[in-house]
């Protein structure tokens, strides 16, 4: 089977892709069609932001794109298997990985198709505050809608009467954020993806001080004169 056929038939058909992953059919052929089109949609994505300083941090960002998604799955999904356990699933470990990863693919489905924008500003606009900030948009944008649809399909994985005022309703709520949290502090442990133009090539920042949201403030006061 394409693996790229596997995607798109999750982005046609949610009903139908839930009903195979909800009787477990074929999920290892799912599991692994859906990493390698994720990997390849993020990898693009990586190499244009990758782009803003040209050289090797294109092929850099190409490669810890895809590894930033995937290694914040591979940190929360047994949070939620185990947890979820705890409260009643009958779920096995196969479909929640499947699960998180339609979100995942979607997510990156969601970059590659911003991607000529980025391409776009990259070219017209040489601000790295900006840059920042419209890529920390994009990917905001594109997490809320990944998680969302993840949280939905699990709703209708258990059936909506089955959680409704129960603590693993709570749970998946708890569990969307936590993952928001992992990948954000996450991409900044992996940084650069951006890199810096007059600066030389680094795979990582030695520096671990600071966080996240705290540079994505800075970059909104710089932007406005601050």
């Amino acid at each position: 089977m394409n693996h790229f056929s596997v995607l798109i038939r999750l982005l046609r058909d949610r009903h139908k892709f839930l009903d195979d992953v909800r009787t477990s059919t074929k999920l290892e052929t799912k599991i692994a069609s859906l990493l390698i089109a994720s990997s390849f949609f993020f990898s693009v994505y990586g190499a244009i932001i990758g782009a803003y300083s040209g050289g090797l941090q294109i092929l850099s960002s190409a490669i810890k794109l895809p590894a930033l998604y995937l290694i914040t799955l591979i940190i929360c999904i047994p949070t939620l298997y185990f947890f979820d356990i705890l409260f009643g699933s009958k779920l096995n470990f196969k479909q929640y990985v499947t699960m998180a990863l339609t979100s995942v693919s979607v997510i990156s489905v969601l970059l590659f198709s911003f991607a000529p924008v980025v391409l776009f500003f990259l070219i017209s606009i040489r601000d790295y505050d900006f840059f920042l900030l419209l890529n920390v948009l994009i990917m905001a944008i594109t997490g809320v809608v990944g998680v969302k649809l993840f949280y939905k399909g699990m709703v209708d994985m258990v059936g909506p009467e089955a959680i409704e005022h129960t603590m693993r309703k709570r749970l998946l709520k708890g569990w969307v954020v936590l993952y928001a949290l992992v990948g954000s502090q996450l991409g900044w442990t992996l940084r650069p993806f951006f890199g810096s133009e007059g600066k030389a090539f680094e795979i990582f920042r030695p520096e671990i001080d600071g966080n996240f949201y705290a540079k994505v403030f800075q970059s909104i006061g710089a932007m406005l004169g601050f």
